[in-house]
């Protein structure tokens, strides 16, 4: 077997990765027993530090069948392979099988077209007509993806959501070539990642994220957990002004004793030094029978980004906030978001996320929600000297609205953002400060600008899903989808 150097990034990038008949996406077959490889491709469009050789590997589990030569977006590969074995099939007891409907027969159905179909919408205010003339700018746009990837440690530890899914589908060496062609495909300036393991970051995404460009900032969850949150930017594009890594952990406080984080930045254009922007990401809790935990985290990132996005002349930035709210649209935590205030009197506990329909136990949120000693007040800041507590109710000044309106056009379906063998819902959200009032108690950031939003990436619907045996599969190797939404900041 004839072995290559590769310079630079070495081995830890696109482990032996193949193409699937999707233009868009990489797909890799391999053996369990494979020993060590280095990759093969040809630089492109990746700006990989070498000169465009073709590194040829041949090794165990790549049998001498035929040879295949693929091409996709800028990776030139070539691989010996041999013929698969077809999928098995077993039978699934009742407690098992998948609540999405019709994938009785679908399940480990691997050699299915399973690429869902979204398209570019325009947003109403700014279809086509409004376009400026070449050669004329009314602002900096810029385009945020909202991607939680699904950490490898969390696949296996909750190894029963994925049992619809081919294994192969499932391991790392197959869902990494995958994730960062997606990446790739989508071209974002700004990336808001969730679930991004620790130990393949650093070694792998990172990496490639340099060399496609990108300038990365992370921050693991606290404790013992492996994966946690990174905000990458674009670097020709984009400086970083200051950033602040969240942790939502008290030590001694019985409700923030979980280990979830945020990431809050400040970036600027760099056509436009002038101008600058507040980008937060963030993953909550996910246990649905803790709103209260949900709601004191949501709280701790807002106070940040509320200080994050001051400007030292006392108005505000305009502020992008993504992540994975384990909540969903109808839910008191979303219209917490998007109202800017919260009645909490009376309020089950189980019902603020909205993720189950009949939640067990009664137990109703605290009144105030937090302890004083937190040092945030009711309003999601950090907390004044003469601070006047308000009880039941508490409120955010941020003014933010959804890049999406959560039902599919035309038939008013709902949007799905995450689905696994349990469940299938949106949880994700891209959230900004518009540049012009929406509603009628909604008014404009303070002596600051909003943004506009230009367009989203559409969403799938249920039995958009079902087709393609829901998620993780053959081309999406995430059991959540990525959003993605353009702005414009205006000078």
């Amino acid at each position: 077997m004839l072995r290559l150097p590769v310079t630079a990034l070495g081995s830890s990038l696109f482990p032996r990765i193949a193409s699937s008949s999707s233009p868009h996406f990489i797909r890799h077959l391999v053996s369990p027993a494979a020993p060590p490889f280095y990759p093969w491709y040809t630089a492109t469009t990746l700006p990989f530090p070498m000169s465009p050789v073709r590194f040829l590997y041949s090794g165990r589990g790549f049998g001498p069948n035929f040879r295949q030569i693929c091409s996709t977006n800028g990776l030139r590969m070539e691989r010996q392979e041999r013929e698969r074995e077809p999928p098995f099939k077993r039978r699934k007891s009742s407690e098992e099988r998948p609540k999405l409907e019709n994938t009785k027969e679908k399940t480990h159905n691997y050699k299915k077209d399973s690429a869902l179909h979204r398209l570019w919408e325009l947003a109403p205010p700014c279809r086509s007509d409004t376009t400026p003339p070449p050669g004329v700018s009314v602002g900096f746009d810029f385009t945020v993806m909202s991607y939680n990837i699904l950490s490898q440690d969390l696949l296996e530890d909750n190894a029963y959501l994925y049992r619809h899914c081919h294994p192969k589908v499932l391991s790392w060496e197959y869902r990494l070539p995958n994730l960062l062609q997606e990446i790739q495909h989508h071209n974002a300036d700004i990336l808001c990642l969730q679930e991004v393991q620790e130990d393949h970051f650093v070694m792998q995404l990172r990496p490639a994220l340099v060399a496609l460009g990108y300038k990365c900032v992370y921050k693991k969850r606290t404790g013992y957990k492996s994966d946690g949150c990174a905000v990458v930017y674009r670097k020709s594009r984009l400086s970083l002004l200051s950033f602040n890594p969240v942790e939502f952990y008290r030590r001694g406080d019985t409700l923030l004793d979980r280990d979830n984080v945020g990431l809050v930045v400040q970036l600027s254009p760099i056509s436009d030094p002038a101008s600058s922007f507040c980008v937060a990401n963030t993953h909550l809790l996910y246990n649905p029978r803790r709103g209260d935990i949900k709601l004191a985290q949501l709280a701790i990132l807002l106070a940040e980004v509320n200080r994050m996005s001051r400007l030292p002349d006392g108005s505000s930035s305009p502020v992008v906030l993504c992540g994975d709210f384990n909540s969903t649209p109808h839910s008191p935590l979303y219209r917490f978001l998007t109202t800017g205030h919260l009645d909490y009197k009376f309020l089950s506990i189980g019902m603020v996320s909205g993720q189950e329909e009949n939640p067990g136990g009664h137990r109703r949120l605290q009144s105030p929600l937090w302890s004083e000693s937190l040092g945030i007040s009711s309003s999601c800041q950090y907390q004044e000297k003469n601070h006047e507590g308000n009880e039941d109710k508490t409120k955010h000044h941020l003014n933010l609205q959804s890049s999406y309106s959560h039902k599919l056009s035309p038939d008013g379906r709902d949007e799905i953002t995450t689905c696994h063998s349990r469940t299938a819902m949106t949880v994700d959200y891209i959230l900004y400060t518009p540049d012009s009032p929406v509603g009628p108690s909604s008014s404009l950031l303070p002596g600051g600008r909003g943004l506009q939003l230009l367009g989203k990436l559409s969403l799938v619907g249920h039995s958009e899903l079902e087709q393609v045996n829901g998620l993780p599969n053959q081309h999406h190797s995430s059991d959540h989808l990525p959003l993605l939404a353009r702005f414009r900041l205006r000078q």
